[in-house]
């Protein structure tokens, strides 16, 4: 490798949609795209906690795609590791993560706190928090605002531009000159004729693009906001109709806003009566106000009022989101929107066993999360230890996802074309990605095609394919399968009833005898092979 040909490794978003981190080397210098959190089932969370493999004071600077937490959420770990340079984003984004770093950090202490309690960890030691909300507020005060399409210098050696990249507010791709090499970072694409914001743009003529994959493995029905908003009607007709409380699992960001845009033009417009609609986010109400704040930038929002409806309730402390459990008959709107963490965890409980009641999924649900275990179908989950039956309504609209299809996809790439060195494909589930791998290469889209896994290095030569200079942890991409306490929630859930099955108490014993000689033969066997192999 050359001192001109700049080089790449995948911290994160490979093989899996979180943990989006990308560290750009050249020169002697580091940067980073993105410094994501990893979301999703525990193992997969685990990685947070790990070092990271670079050392956090030698990184020059963060460019940031967007606000979301996946893509964020570890900067304060950063600046905790001792990184001083400048976070480089859009004025929307620092407006947005003024109340989202230290919602996060908020969320890891009382995480720390809640599993510090729980009996069952007793004889464990205490789990500190990954970064705590002093550490958040420190990682904002690093935050350098850039204005689209404009040139800037994030390190010596490193020339940036921000493209629109419609996925949410303030989302941006990344063009960057380093050396001879010409490359971009797409960060999450929005699909095209996304409510408030342009399609995406980008330029063309490119040595190396790193696209999201997010979708694609499937293209969607496409539907215009008018047509969504339809199917939006029906599904809260439905539900309450039913009698029982509609609950809708929200990311705090983007999808609570275009959610409440739909609700409220189908109330201004007669479509809907006024029901009880009740925010329970904190952040999505802080975030909703950002939105409010740059409605004159935004696109889509009609006449009559939106943010502020008097039909909206905005939930601001645990008090009153307790309270709505005595409700049937209202649209209660929770984060997280995979179900892992808050609120909407909390009246998944409340509603799941009752048959009146219906749940909406507006969003990804990555693999592993318990979202998409009640989307697959299960008749039982396991929340906050407890086990819950799933007798409520399931019920999904694909049509409101922040990101591109495969479909919307291929033409972003196609219209960054030529594209003389590599495509790699990022920021998607393995299946995903080889589905739209294949497609891709038989549409001709780039000589070279990659699909890195975590912890890979490529050298990222101008009009050549990239080159991989390391391979990647094989312990790293195992943690993006599906998670072990997954399948130990599945196997409790069935294991009582399946015991209750066998005929008598004895040959119940007996059976758990030998699932505990099981595991001692298994730990033994393991055991021999380390002592042979050490």
């Amino acid at each position: 490798m050359t001192n001109n040909e700049p080089r790449i490794t995948f911290h994160g978003a490979a093989g899996t949609v979180t943990g989006s981190c990308m560290e750009l080397e050249h020169d002697g210098r580091a940067i980073l795209i993105d410094c994501g959190l990893f979301q999703g089932p525990r193992t997969l969370e685990t990685l947070n906690r790990e070092p990271f493999s670079f050392d956090a004071r030698k990184i020059a600077a963060v460019v940031l795609t967007h606000a979301h937490i996946d893509h964020s959420g570890l900067l304060p770990k950063l600046v905790a590791e001792g990184f001083r340079g400048p976070v480089y984003a859009t004025p929307q984004t620092r407006d947005l993560l003024y109340h989202m770093l230290p919602d996060a950090g908020r969320i890891q202490e009382s995480e720390a706190e809640r599993r510090n309690r729980r009996k069952d960890r007793k004889d464990e030691e205490p789990i500190e928090p990954i970064y705590t909300e002093a550490d958040s507020k420190a990682a904002y005060d690093q935050i350098e605002t850039v204005a689209l399409n404009k040139w800037f210098q994030p390190a010596r050696g490193f020339t940036a531009r921000l493209w629109n990249a419609g996925h949410i507010l303030g989302s941006t791709s990344v063009e960057m000159q380093v050396g001879e090499t010409r490359l971009l970072f797409s960060g999450d694409l929005g699909p095209d004729h996304k409510a408030f914001h342009a399609d995406p743009e980008g330029p063309a003529g490119l040595d190396h693009v790193i696209c999201e994959s997010t979708y694609g493995d499937r293209a969607r029905e496409d539907l215009t906001i008018e047509q969504r908003r339809t199917l939006l009607e029906a599904e809260i007709k439905a539900a309450l109709t039913r009698g029982g409380n509609l609950v809708i699992p929200v990311f705090a960001l983007e999808r609570t806003q275009e959610l409440l845009l739909d609700i409220a033009m189908l109330i201004n417009t007669g479509r809907l009566a006024h029901p009880r609609v009740f925010i329970d986010s904190p952040l999505a109400t802080r975030a909703t106000e950002v939105f409010a704040k740059h409605a004159g930038e935004l696109e889509d929002m009609g006449s009559g009022e939106i943010f502020h409806h008097p039909s909206f309730h905005y939930v601001l402390n645990a008090t009153e989101s307790m309270r709505l459990n005595s409700l049937s008959g209202a649209i209660i709107m929770a984060a997280s929107g995979m179900c892992e963490a808050g609120r909407i965890r909390h009246h998944l409980r409340h509603n799941l066993g009752r048959r009146e009641s219906t749940i909406l999924f507006v969003g990804f649900q990555a693999a592993g999360s318990l979202g998409r275990t009640i989307l697959d179908g299960a008749n039982r989950v396991r929340i906050w230890g407890q086990d819950v039956a799933v007798r409520a309504q399931i019920r999904r609209i694909d049509t409101y996802s922040a990101h591109a299809d495969q479909q919307d996809l291929q033409r972003w790439i196609k219209a960054r074309q030529p594209i003389d060195g590599s495509l790699f494909l990022s920021h998607g589930e393995s299946g995903s990605i080889e589905r739209f791998r294949r497609l891709l290469q038989s549409d001709g889209a780039a000589a070279s095609i990659i699909a890195p896994k975590l912890g890979e290095t490529y050298a990222l030569p101008a009009r050549a394919p990239a080159r991989r200079l390391k391979t990647g942890d094989p312990e790293l991409q195992g943690a993006v399968e599906r998670d072990w306490q997954n399948d130990y929630a599945d196997f409790s859930i069935r294991l009582k009833k399946e015991l209750q099955g066998i005929e008598s108490a004895s040959a119940r014993r007996e059976a758990l005898a030998r699932m505990s000689e099981v595991l001692r033969s298994y730990q033994d066997h393991r055991d021999k092979r380390k002592a042979k192999n050490g």
